[in-house]
C-alpha cells in the first residue's frame, strides 16, 4: 500500500503518519526527516538544504525526487511506503507518478488533513513553548514567522495536489481538527 499524507505544516501528519506506519507494517518516509538527517550529518546537501529551510522555503523537486526515487528501492519499502511531505508540488507528484511507473507501482490513496490556519498557528505555539518547557532546542524554522511563510507556500504550491490527485479519484479528506485518536480512527477507515 503506497499513502501519501496532505496537510498544511503543523496539521498532525507526522504523528499520523508514525501510527498508520506501524499499524500496517510499512515505513514512513519523511522527507523533513531525511532533509534534518542530511544536515544534522553536515553533508553538502544538509548544509544547502539547511539555508532554503531556515528560510522557509522548499527544497529543488529534483533533489527530493531524488532522495525518494533512491529510498523507495530499500526491501522495506516492497509491501509499500507512506509518504509525509512528499510531493510538496504538482511538479513533485508528476516525478513521484513516473517514478513509481517506471516500478510498476501506483500511489493508493492519497489522505488529506483539513484544518483551520489559524488553529495550526496555536498548535505551533504550543509545541514551541512544550519544546522549551523540556529543555529541548525549538527547530530553527520553529517560529511564529516562518510557520507562516510556510503556510503560504503550503497554501500556494502543495495545496493544488489536492484537485491533482482528486481526479485521479485517490484523495480522502479526513478532518484534522479531532483528536489525535480520533483522526487516527478517521484515517483507518479511509485506508480500509
Amino acid at each position: 500500500m503506497i499513502i501519501i499524507f496532505l496537510g498544511p505544516p503543523g496539521a498532525g501528519k507526522g504523528t499520523q503518519a508514525k501510527r498508520i506506519a506501524e499499524k500496517h507494517g510499512i515505513p514512513q518516509l519523511s522527507t523533513g526527516d531525511m532533509l534534518r538527517a542530511a544536515i544534522a550529518n553536515g553533508t553538502e546537501l544538509g548544509k544547502k538544504c539547511k539555508a532554503i529551510m531556515d528560510a522557509g522555503d522548499l527544497v529543488s523537486d529534483d533533489i527530493v525526487a531524488g532522495i525518494i526515487g533512491d529510498r523507495i528501492e530499500e526491501p522495506d519499502c516492497k509491501p509499500g511506503f507512506l509518504l509525509d511531505g512528499f510531493p510538496r508540488t504538482v511538479k513533485q507528484a508528476e516525478l513521484l507518478d513516473q517514478i513509481l511507473k517506471n516500478k510498476d507501482r501506483k500511489v493508493d490513496v492519497v489522505l488529506e488533513l483539513v484544518v483551520d490556519d489559524e488553529a495550526l498557528v496555536e498548535r505551533l505555539n504550543s509545541r514551541i513553548a512544550e519544546t522549551k518547557a523540556r529543555g529541548e532546542e525549538v527547530r530553527s524554522d520553529d517560529n511564529e514567522e516562518t510557520f507562516r511563510k510556510r503556510l503560504g507556500v503550503y497554501n500556494d504550491q502543495t495545496a493544488p495536489l489536492v484537485p491533482f490527485y482528486k481526479e485521479q479519484g485517490l484523495v480522502k479528506s479526513i478532518d484534522g481538527m479531532k483528536s489525535i485518536d480520533e483522526v487516527t480512527a478517521a484515517i483507518e477507515v479511509a485506508v480500509s
